[in-house]
């Protein structure tokens, strides 16, 4: 069942005037003997969700994915998850709060999750860089995953981040070197990896813990190079409603784009009105999906993985001869 947010996008106004007059009935004394009628426009608002969210443009989904009641790393992680237990640091520098890491239990498999975090406060979003990762926190992450592959145990990264942060302190402290030494060392771990990009996947932040076995979207991400506000600023040298919208459409960002051009395997779908609308069902969804990819990819040889992941990324971006 959808529901209310906190936050209403855009396109959502139409909605959102049916959710005020459910709630309008629902705090009504009598609200008992309205059950008919709140019925009606519940299924009503269902409807032109369906409808609003069945004709969405990229600049849309963006949005969407941004939103600021979508669920994130650790919301995914209370819900999925039994016998959670976080690790920390680098070993190097500190750590870093925008890529969490740590060991626990989804489904019927011990795995360890890697996933960003983006903050939901003020002062949350501010420790975790608004999910921006630091070299450190790269480095936390392959750690833990070199960890998880000493002991055979499947990883899988919630991968949701506009891009790793692209300050001085975090260049001075290797943040190009970071990211290539995980693409290197993913691409050769002999356990199972399944990546997911649940909200955000920004260019060499994404791809810093996403190479992967099967890399999947939820229905409502985005994933691309840059973000639709970058390559405006590029291409047109200001970024706003309408160049971010052309940009959006341009990149090919949305997980239909990407499925259909081959750079995920999958999309996976969310409850009517997005994740935001309905957490608990898209926390669902996410655990079936993950159950069901590792007992897949558990069934491979470790070397099989290590070949069938190498071949994967070759094959992005190749062209058929004429």
């Amino acid at each position: 069942m959808s529901s209310a947010t906190t936050t209403t996008l855009p396109f959502e106004e139409p909605v959102r005037d049916l959710e005020r007059q459910i709630e309008s009935l629902v705090a009504r004394a009598d609200a008992d003997t309205l059950a008919e009628e709140i019925a009606s426009l519940r299924d009503n608002r269902d409807r032109l969700l369906e409808k609003v969210y069945g004709s969405l443009s990229p600049w849309d989904i963006v949005r969407i994915a941004r939103h600021p009641d979508r669920p994130q790393t650790p919301d995914y992680i209370h819900s999925i998850c039994r016998d959670f237990r976080e690790l920390h640091g680098d070993r190097c520098f500190g750590d870093d709060r925008s890529i969490l890491t740590g060991f626990g239990r989804i489904g019927p498999y011990k795995v360890l999750i890697v996933g960003h975090q983006k903050g939901r406060t003020t002062e949350e979003r501010i420790e975790c860089n608004f999910g921006c990762g630091h070299p450190e926190g790269y480095r936390k992450a392959l750690k833990k995953m070199q960890l998880a592959a000493k002991y055979g145990l499947p990883i899988v990264t919630f991968i949701d981040t506009p891009g790793a942060y692209p300050g001085v302190k975090a260049e001075e402290r290797g943040q190009a070197e970071a990211i290539a030494v995980n693409l290197r060392e993913m691409s050769r771990l002999s356990t199972p990896i399944l990546s997911i990009v649940i909200g955000e996947g920004g260019s060499g932040g994404a791809l810093g813990i996403g190479v992967a076995d099967r890399v999947d979207m939820l229905q409502y991400a985005w994933y691309s190079v840059i973000s639709p506000e970058g390559c405006a600023a590029i291409l047109w040298k200001e970024a706003n409603e309408q160049t971010n919208s052309s940009a959006a459409n341009s990149l090919c960002l949305t997980a239909e784009d990407n499925l259909r051009n081959g750079i995920v395997d999958q999309v996976i779908p969310e409850p009517v009105g997005a994740a935001h609308r309905d957490p608990s069902a898209a926390a669902d969804i996410l655990e079936r999906h993950i159950v069901d990819r590792l007992r897949e990819l558990t069934r491979f040889n470790p070397r099989t993985l290590v070949e069938r992941r190498y071949e994967r990324f070759r094959q992005i971006g190749a062209v058929a001869p004429a």
